[in-house]
């Protein structure tokens, strides 16, 4: 699709939420960025999802974050969507309608690939007040490694820290390796898809990404309650969702004829 130009206002942009299956064009009960009024654009077996805008650029504030989260939420009720990125403005109806004929093909075919399923988060992090300690107490090589190089020493050569730093992180990671395995184990059964996502920070074990049938949500929390039997005081489950399934759309889209 088209962004609208760097300067300027658009004179009819198109602020686009998300694609769906055509049915018939309607409006929907949820107000837009900036409180604009939601409708579809149809075209052959898609429909865009959009609110007119005025502006050649969306901001990332909060309102606007939210009201495009909101948008997509409304959405999720009754039907199968993909989620477009935050901040997508076309130019007009018509470069809307040349999208979607564009892509046509791709479109559907990512929509049978998430019909009647939405997206679920879990992360697992380690609840401990600080994870290298923790580590040291529960792997024996880890402490030995630490007793080894730096022992009683005041001021520890930095070659010693880089040394015992790269043995924590490989622990680390093999930790979580074995505690992705086992989860993935125990959700595969009610998941069409899993994917994971980069970690944010240290403490963090495991970020899964699951697709869910719709009416599966039921199955996928008992799946998580499951596992968390697996593991220990000394981690903290968060399952978080339904979402649309933004990492489940692969969407290279096309722009115009010569591309």
């Amino acid at each position: 699709m088209n962004t609208a130009p760097e300067s300027g206002l658009p004179k009819s942009g198109k602020y686009l939420y998300a694609i769906a299956a055509l049915g018939k064009d309607r409006t929907y009960e949820v107000a837009g960025i900036d409180g604009s009024a939601v409708y579809s654009i149809g075209k052959d077996r898609v429909a865009a999802v959009v609110s007119d805008c005025a502006r050649s650029r969306i901001r990332p504030e909060r309102a606007h974050l939210a009201g495009h989260k909101e948008v997509l939420k409304r959405l999720m009720l009754d039907s199968t969507i993909l989620p477009m990125a935050f901040g997508i403005i076309a130019d007009d109806l018509k470069a809307v309608r040349r999208m979607l004929s564009l892509n046509q093909h791709a479109l559907i075919e990512q929509l049978e690939r998430v019909a009647g399923k939405v997206e679920m988060g879990l992360r697992v992090t380690w609840d401990v007040p600080n994870i290298f300690e923790y580590f040291i107490d529960t792997h024996p090589e880890l402490r030995a490694a630490r007793d080894r190089l730096l022992g009683n020493q005041r001021d520890p050569h930095q070659e010693d820290k880089i040394e015992l730093g790269q043995l924590f992180d490989r622990i680390l990671n093999e930790d979580r390796e074995d505690h992705y395995e086992k989860l993935e184990e125990v959700l595969a059964p009610c998941c069409a898809e899993i994917k994971r996502s980069p970690l944010r920070n240290v403490n963090e074990a495991v970020n899964l990404n699951c697709l869910v049938e719709r009416s599966g949500q039921k199955q996928m929390e008992d799946a998580v309650f499951q596992a968390a039997g697996l593991f220990d005081n000394n981690y903290a489950f968060d399952l978080n969702g339904p979402w649309a399934p933004h990492n489940f759309v692969e969407m290279d889209l096309k722009l115009n004829r010569s591309k």
